[in-house]
């Protein structure tokens, strides 16, 4: 990777990861709150649904520095169907396997699937098709 193009990945990276913090507290306050009238599931399900359309325009305006467009919308939860995948089982997993509580499982069930979600989210964002 040359210099030049290495600088705007380096940026994108730290970028993607800093909406990544605001996106998963978003969704963790909002998990929480649906936790106190739901099943830890369907909290999670919600709330990450939420916080997901909130990540597809924040990532469009500060970390691709794109216009968001519908295309991208409505292809953008496929950028988080290996995030949604591994946390879900991941949640399963330590509430209902390993006995953990349902307080922190998202926390720690999503940390797994952060490298694969930018590289996808990257190429839905950064896609030449909305252009024709």
């Amino acid at each position: 990777m040359t210099q030049t193009l290495a600088r705007p990945v380096a940026r994108q990276i730290l970028t993607f990861a800093v909406v990544g913090v605001v996106n998963t507290l978003t969704y963790y306050l909002l998990y929480l709150l649906f936790l106190t009238r739901l099943p830890y599931l369907a909290a999670h399900v919600l709330a990450f649904a939420i916080s997901m359309v909130g990540s597809f325009f924040l990532n469009a305006r500060f970390t691709y520095r794109i216009r968001p467009t519908w295309r991208k919308f409505l292809l953008f939860p496929l950028t988080n169907a290996t995030n949604f995948v591994i946390t879900t089982a991941g949640v399963y997993v330590i509430v209902d396997v390993l006995h953990a509580g349902s307080r922190f499982a998202p926390l720690l069930a999503s940390a797994a699937a952060i490298p694969v979600t930018f590289v996808v989210s990257r190429m839905i964002m950064l896609s030449k098709v909305d252009a024709a």
